[in-house]
């Protein structure tokens, strides 16, 4: 089965893009947009819609496959690529990765995932991450169609992984509506929330960590309440360097709070995310595993995980090479190709660190559906639901596509030792 075409088709995403830069530095809400100059290239107001652009490879037999090329709300911050405006990458598509696959043998999602990886655009740079995120979502969905098979199934059998036919723990984000969207997930019984957006230090975080302590506490009495006996899910928060930014970079002062946090969600387990932003990648390293050492030494057992300047498969395996976090999110529009996706879980689950399969609320249902067959096949610690952040929306996608495909892979090989 062969390639006979590739098509492209503008979208939307589930979310916007946001200039992180001009947040941080002081622009305001404005009903449902921002007040404030955009600080970031390429943004032209500080919150404008999220673009996507479907890739449709044509199979010989006229089936289609499909794969969106997406970018993350905060594009071109933490050493990120820049802003992914479906207008300007059109004609890329069209005119420079339809040639690599047109007329190429679905034989393999590895070989074909690589062709594309590994080209360079005729400047010599590398393509756009949101294409080659795209592009090989198309080409795993292409392989799966050729050989009758599901992608979690063309995944295993490409890396020789293991099957367990288990669901993988979902994890979901409120947005700003942080309350409503939390009860939402406590009554579907999400196994991780709520993310929380705490993304500025006045208005979310508190200047002394104030309003995420009573967030915290209120997630707790909440999940008590709300859930039944025996549910109790992770909380896993993302403070966007919020913690150290109040503290002052403060060890011991940060530490403190860490142990108030841990206190005010016990007995749920508690995961901080972006605790700190440095300036650069070894900064954060450095400063994350100073952190991370002072909260073992003290015995608080709260996990960090490391987001900013961890974004390519190459920075995930010096986070993960380092032990300066408990977990990576693996953000998988950042990474480019889905295989770089597989490929850092595997790093990190053979080293003893977390996999987090994360990545945006400002992806589409197909990068959603996509990343399911990842988790199924590579066993992370949790996924993401995704787009958007109203819960209900992202949630269902993720779950109802994992629950479609245990029910496959239960029917063919009813053997397999999840299946009992």
């Amino acid at each position: 089965m062969r390639i006979t075409k590739l098509l492209a088709s503008p979208g939307l995403t589930g979310f916007y893009f946001d200039d992180q830069k001009a947040i941080k530095a002081g622009a305001v809400h404005d009903g449902f947009t921002y007040i404030g100059e955009p600080l970031t290239p390429g943004f032209q107001v500080v919150r404008q819609r999220g673009e996507s652009i479907s890739v449709l490879l044509l199979l010989e037999d006229g089936q289609v496959a499909c794969g969106d090329c997406a970018a993350v709300q905060y594009s071109g911050a933490g050493g990120r690529d820049p802003l992914f405006l479906a207008e300007e990458f059109i004609p890329i598509l069209l005119k420079e990765i339809a040639p690599l696959l047109v007329g190429q043998e679905l034989d393999s999602f590895r070989r074909l995932a690589s062709r594309v990886e590994s080209s360079r655009r005729p400047d010599g740079e590398r393509y756009h991450t949101a294409i080659r995120y795209g592009v090989s979502q198309a080409i795993l969905d292409a392989v799966a169609k050729a050989g009758k098979l599901t992608m979690t199934e063309i995944i295993l059998r490409e890396y020789n992984l293991p099957l367990l036919v288990e669901p993988v723990p979902i994890f979901v984000q409120t947005g700003d509506d942080r309350y409503n969207n939390a009860d939402k997930a406590i009554i579907k019984r999400v196994g991780v929330l709520p993310h929380g957006l705490i993304n500025h230090v006045e208005t979310k975080l508190g200047q002394d960590g104030g309003l995420l302590l009573e967030y915290v506490e209120w997630l707790r009495e909440r999940v008590l309440s709300l859930g039944e006996k025996g549910y109790l899910p992770t909380l896993h928060i993302d403070v966007y360097g919020t913690i150290a930014q109040a503290f002052n970079d403060d060890l011991e002062k940060m530490t403190a709070y860490f142990s108030k946090l841990e206190e005010a969600a016990r007995p749920l387990p508690l995961r901080i995310e972006g605790p700190l932003d440095a300036d650069g990648k070894e900064e954060q390293i450095k400063q994350l595993g100073a952190l991370h050492t002072a909260l073992k030494d003290r015995g608080i057992r709260v996990e960090i995980v490391a987001d900013e300047w961890c974004n390519t498969l190459e920075d995930i395996i010096e986070f993960v090479d380092s032990k300066a976090v408990d977990m990576v999110q693996i953000k998988t529009p950042d990474l480019g190709g889905i295989q770089n996706t597989i490929e850092a879980v595997l790093y990190a689950q053979k080293h003893g660190v977390g996999a987090y399969v994360g990545g945006s609320c400002n992806e589409t249902d197909s990068g959603g559906r996509t990343v399911v067959h990842i988790a199924l096949a590579t066993r992370p610690v949790q996924i993401l639901a995704k787009p958007g952040m109203g819960v209900d929306e992202g949630y269902m996608i993720v779950h109802n596509e994992m629950k479609r495909t245990l029910a496959i892979l239960r029917d063919k090989y009813p053997k397999s030792s999840a299946g009992k």
